[in-house]
């Protein structure tokens, strides 16, 4: 495997969404070039995987910099998955919370992926107290 660098900063916004398409992400999750980039400057940290001049793979944190982060999206490409790319980055992302004394680190699991998360230390939330989304087409 070729080396991986890591860089934090927003990326050459089509490389990235390259990237993101890969995921098979669709609506409402997909919001065009310009609000995906609005939305990666305003992240507390947005870290890439490159191999080369090549996007491979990205994370990104919100947070308020004290207390909680949410990791809000982690991926790679798939010609990459299980190559260590998805563990690199994952690793600099809680490395960056530790160095700030960020204790509450949150993320949601797509499908499949728990056990990928269990590894680096995450735990499952108790069955009595889970995760909520909101419907902005339905709420209010």
């Amino acid at each position: 495997m070729s080396e991986i660098l890591l860089k934090e900063g927003v990326p050459e916004m089509k490389a990235y969404m390259r990237l993101y398409k890969s995921t098979g992400w669709k609506e409402p999750g997909y919001f065009g070039i310009e609000r995906t980039r609005e939305a990666l400057k305003n992240c507390w940290l947005v870290v890439c995987a490159y191999s080369g001049n090549e996007l491979i793979g990205s994370g990104r944190i919100i947070s308020d910099g004290v207390i909680h982060a949410l990791i809000t999206e982690m991926f790679v490409l798939p010609e990459w998955q299980g190559k260590g790319v998805g563990r690199t980055v994952m690793r600099h992302l809680l490395k960056r919370c530790k160095e700030a004394d960020i204790r509450k680190v949150q993320l949601f699991s797509a499908p499949g992926k728990a056990e990928f998360y269990h590894k680096l230390g995450f735990t499952g939330r108790e069955s009595h107290s889970p995760g909520m989304d909101w419907n902005f087409d339905t709420g209010l």
